[in-house]
């Protein structure tokens, strides 16, 4: 029995020792379980982190987006009205030299009826000069025949 004991006592020592040695071991095993799951939240929290600044240049690059969107649809309407302003600014630029143009042709027209004029009015002024010099030389002529009426009743008269 005392052998048995013995070889009972030695296999529980080696059991115990065994036991111990694998208790080390899942210690060992629940730290490095505990670690590595320390080490996973680490890297969750800052995969989530990752994923958080991801989503907020996301929605920086969007909002971004939408306002160069937005400026470019104003340019394109500030750009619509301006052509627009240019087409009309043309077209009053063409009728302002229409215009032009026609004063010009105008301005020669009138100069051309005042030569007429001019030339009128002076062939006009030496008409009424011979008329004048022409009712002048009547007078005179009616003047002398009156006087020869006189004259010859006078003389007639007298003789």
């Amino acid at each position: 029995l005392k052998e048995e004991n013995a070889v009972l006592r030695s296999k529980m020592n080696k059991l115990q020792i065994l036991s111990e040695t694998q208790a080390d071991k899942i210690r060992k095993l629940e730290k490095k379980l505990e670690e590595n799951k320390i080490k996973e939240e680490k890297e969750a929290q800052d995969l989530e982190a990752m994923v958080q600044h991801v989503e907020q240049n996301l929605q920086l690059m969007t909002k971004r987006a939408v306002k160069a969107e937005n400026s470019a649809a104003k340019l394109r309407q500030e750009n619509a009205l301006l052509q627009a302003e240019l087409r009309n600014s043309k077209l009053e630029n063409e009728a302002l030299r229409a215009a032009q143009a026609g004063w010009a042709a105008a301005k020669q027209n009138a100069e051309v009826a005042l030569q007429h004029l001019l030339q009128v009015t002076t062939s006009s002024r030496a008409s009424i000069r011979q008329l004048l010099s022409g009712a002048e030389s009547l007078q005179l002529v009616a003047d002398l025949l009156k006087s020869i009426d006189r004259i010859s009743e006078v003389s007639e008269d007298g003789q």
